[in-house]
């Protein structure tokens, strides 16, 4: 545990640093992004340790906030997704160094930066704590750092708008949240994860719906995923990578958390989580396939494959429902292997569409051709995202 708590004061305080440097981009850039990159490489080690041989890493601290202790724990499940969101946000932190450059006449390159980083810390956190209001301030610094990087270019309309359809959104899906942790520690009596016994079916079939909607909003299910459309856009190239490669993951994250304190699911559950993703994936693609701006149509299929993981899901619930081992284990194992695989080939078109936007000048499909010929580096790393979206051997 260690070695994480390392990591996460090495890419706080790089961010720090690199805000107060903003008036020098060249310090601020490389402040920020090292510190991301170095930070990420020291924290993914337990979490590889933990995935690898199923150890348990624990930090368990009093503090004066009642309703339980300052509780982080790496665990294979948390593992799972701490390596995807520290690959990809290490990887987007190189790449943005050089993205952000354009940037550097008219805007102070330490604000992104820091707020990149807290973004970074947020997920972590997140993914880690084992307290209810820690999960909460984790998800609410998370969620106002990603607000922040959105409105990057907030002199546009279009960005400003898109923010705040953003900020309201996640702050609904919060609102469920809130009160999802409010019965968990009424029925409780103490927000620690650990210290939840059996809880009432009457009262779990609420608290899923809650999680349902509050981890679902940040994930993108339809109909909550109202912001994906505008965020994804909005944002500079590399942290639209990171949101929909690994951002949106901590919903399904805080789903799978929420599932393993709510003990033995009866069979809706299994069939609503089914029926959500179904119905994701499905309009996800028929909306994508509407777009003529590259990264919205990207977000859409975000919605898609966030589509694909919830049946994986719902499958692997109906396999603990129905006290079928070899069920559980598929649809557990695709739903999460799918995590991984999105948050690589989504953080790989993300990247190349900033390529794209940022050469030529504009994201409109339609306006778009040739550019192999200029281009063949990323004509190429995006033919290789194109097979994995696609689901063709041998990636995804």
């Amino acid at each position: 545990m260690s070695l994480f708590l390392w990591g996460l004061v090495i890419i706080f305080a790089g961010g720090l640093a690199s805000l107060f440097s903003g008036r020098r981009p060249g310090l601020a850039s490389f402040l920020g992004s090292a510190s991301a990159v170095a930070g990420s490489i020291v924290a993914v080690i337990p979490a590889f340790k933990s995935l690898l041989i199923g150890s348990t890493e624990s930090l368990r601290l009093n503090w004066s906030v009642p309703f339980g202790s300052f509780f982080i724990q790496i665990d294979p499940i948390s593992a799972l997704f701490l390596i995807p969101i520290l690959g990809l946000t290490a990887i987007a932190a190189i790449y943005g160094a050089e993205y952000l450059w354009a940037y550097r006449e008219n805007k102070n390159l330490g604000v992104p930066w820091f707020f990149y980083n807290v973004l970074l810390v947020g997920m972590m956190l997140v993914v880690v704590a084992r307290n209810g209001l820690l999960f909460l301030v984790a998800w609410e610094i998370m969620s106002l750092a990603s607000f922040f990087l959105v409105t990057f270019e907030y002199e546009k309309p279009m960005v400003r708008q898109a923010g705040w359809i953003y900020l309201i959104a996640t702050h609904i899906g919060t609102a469920f949240l809130i009160v999802f942790f409010i019965l968990l520690g009424h029925q409780a009596g103490s927000l620690d994860f650990d210290k939840v016994s059996v809880i009432p079916s009457s009262l779990a079939n609420i608290m899923f719906l809650l999680a349902v909607v509050g981890f679902g909003t940040k994930a993108g299910f339809m109909p909550f995923h109202v912001w994906l459309p505008y965020a994804h856009p909005a944002a500079p190239s590399h942290v639209s990578a990171v949101m929909s490669g690994v951002m949106i993951k901590t919903g399904i994250y805080g789903l799978v958390r929420a599932l393993t304190l709510l003990g033995m699911p009866p069979a809706w559950w299994c069939w609503a989580l089914i029926g959500i993703g179904a119905v994701s994936g499905v309009l996800g693609v028929l909306f994508a396939l509407a777009q003529h701006d590259l990264k919205r149509l990207l977000a859409y299929h975000s919605v898609e494959n966030i589509g694909i993981i919830t049946i994986g899901l719902g499958v692997g619930l109906l396999g603990i429902n129905t006290n079928s081992p070899t069920l559980a284990i598929l649809g557990f194992g695709g739903g999460l292997l799918h995590v991984i695989n999105h948050a690589v080939f989504k953080g790989l078109l993300f990247l190349g569409a900033g390529s794209v936007l940022h050469s030529s000048g504009t994201g409109h499909i339609d306006l778009l051709g040739g550019l192999i010929k200029k281009m063949p580096v990323t004509a190429f790393t995006f033919l290789i995202g194109s097979i994995a979206i696609s689901g063709l051997p041998p990636l995804n």
